[in-house]
């Protein structure tokens, strides 16, 4: 049986079918990007204290933790004509791109915080499915090149997210022109581009390369067992009691990554207006300043995680994706940690390589060492799960960052980047001890 790409329905594609399956996924994390490079300064542009910046920031760990698993296990037992998982990204698609339009049109703080709770429940209703759909469609030795390709468009996605304000600065649009409640013009264009590709890139994706069909005893039986919260629910307490055991021991080394990243992106807008323009001003130029060169570094880290994502692949065939990912991960820590101490933008070039190696590893192999271990029948529900361990950290950051700011860390943003930095040591010392998990034979 055949499909629009040529493909096959055994599990096995070309690398250009490859390549329009996970498009969707560069939509998907062009808006991440949006948010990363810039609900700091929004948030900051409408008042808010840095100490609180992390409670701010809580939409989207806990809609994660709430709407992924949920929507993971529901999608292992849809059938409609559609497919199974195929719905859900283009119900997020929709809502996402509501969201980026709605965002630079707050006038108020509160305002701001409720659309990230929109944007993030969005965004977690089409990425845990768009995860078990690569699952689904690809075979064990395809399985690496598929999420590492996710992670490719990633850093694609993001370099442009990060670079689209500067990119409008160089196009003639002015940096300085605010709206009334302070926020730039070219933040809104930024987010209306950005609400484009959210929706345009998930349709392509799922029209050219279509979800495989079920066998007729596979929808029996998901028929006999009706659609439902309750067996979501239900799907998700067993899934947990059967964990595999290399799933399990990855959680030490996401929560240290993940503490680390979320850290990383509240703070770094905040950290570069104090070690480079030794401001805290949200309302100076300085401070414009620092958020224009954090779209410029993230654009060039999530550049390098681009091309650092195709570089991995025989890498990972070869050595395992744990000894990769140990190293990309101990390599961003150091970078982290050297950040404070750079004295310009281009100084700073030099640690984003370190993070664009992590942010690729990160976002691709974590995925080949779940996917291997798991019951491709449940890759859904798997998918949902693992992301506990991705957002359970955000909602400890966004908790505990608050008491440790002033207490701990001295109300210096340097200093958050700095302990993001071991974090990300941690991270990699603690993916060495994982064990149990497969992988594809080189």
């Amino acid at each position: 049986m055949h499909d629009r790409t040529g493909g096959t329905t055994a599990g096995r594609l070309g690398v250009w079918h490859i390549v329009q399956m996970n498009l969707g996924f560069f939509g998907l994390q062009f808006s991440f990007g949006l948010q990363q490079a810039n609900m700091g300064p929004i948030y900051g542009y409408l008042g808010a204290d840095e100490a609180t910046l992390p409670l701010l920031w809580l939409a989207g760990p806990v809609t994660g933790l709430l709407v992924q698993p949920i929507v993971g296990a529901l999608s292992d037992r849809t059938v409609s004509r559609w497919g199974r998982r195929t719905p859900y990204f283009l119900i997020g698609a929709i809502l996402c791109s509501l969201g980026l339009l709605a965002m630079p049109y707050s006038r108020t703080l509160w305002m701001a915080a409720s659309l990230l709770w929109i944007l993030d429940a969005a965004n977690n209703v089409t990425m845990e499915p768009y995860r078990a759909y690569v699952g689904d469609r690809l075979d064990a030795r395809q399985r690496p090149l598929g999420f590492l390709m996710q992670s490719a468009f990633t850093g694609l996605a993001q370099t442009l997210a990060y670079l689209s304000p500067s990119l409008l600065v160089a196009l003639g649009m002015s940096r300085d022109a605010v709206d009334a409640n302070g926020i730039p013009d070219i933040t809104r264009i930024a987010f209306l581009i950005g609400a484009a590709l959210s929706l345009g890139t998930i349709l392509w994706s799922v029209w050219r390369v279509p979800e495989l069909p079920l066998d007729a005893a596979a929808v029996a039986a998901m028929r006999r067992r009706p659609l439902s919260a309750a067996t979501a629910l239900a799907d998700i307490a067993v899934a947990i009691r059967e964990m595999p055991l290399a799933m399990r021991r990855l959680g030490i080394a996401m929560f240290c990554q993940w503490y680390a990243m979320f850290a990383y992106w509240q703070f770094i807008a905040h950290g570069l207006a104090a070690s480079l323009y030794h401001t805290a001003d949200p309302a100076s130029a300085g401070f414009r300043q620092a958020a224009l060169d954090v779209g410029l570094l993230g654009g060039f880290y999530n550049f390098v995680a681009f091309v650092a994502a195709f570089a991995l692949v025989p890498f990972t065939r070869r050595a395992g994706p744990k000894i990769v990912h140990a190293a990309c991960v101990a390599f961003a820590g150091v970078a982290m940690l050297a950040i404070p101490f750079c004295a310009d933008r281009w100084t700073l070039l030099l640690p984003m390589l370190g993070i664009g190696f992590g942010w690729a590893s990160l976002m691709g192999n974590p995925y080949v060492m779940l996917t291997d271990s798991i019951p491709a029948e449940r890759n859904g529900v798997y998918m949902g799960i693992f992301n506990m361990f991705i957002v359970v950290p955000m909602m400890i950051e966004s908790v505990t960052m608050p008491l440790l700011y002033r207490s701990l860390l001295g109300g210096d943003p340097r200093h958050v980047i700095m302990l993001a930095g071991g974090l990300m040591i941690a991270a990699a010392i603690a993916t060495l001890a994982v064990r149990g998990a497969r992988h594809a034979a080189a």
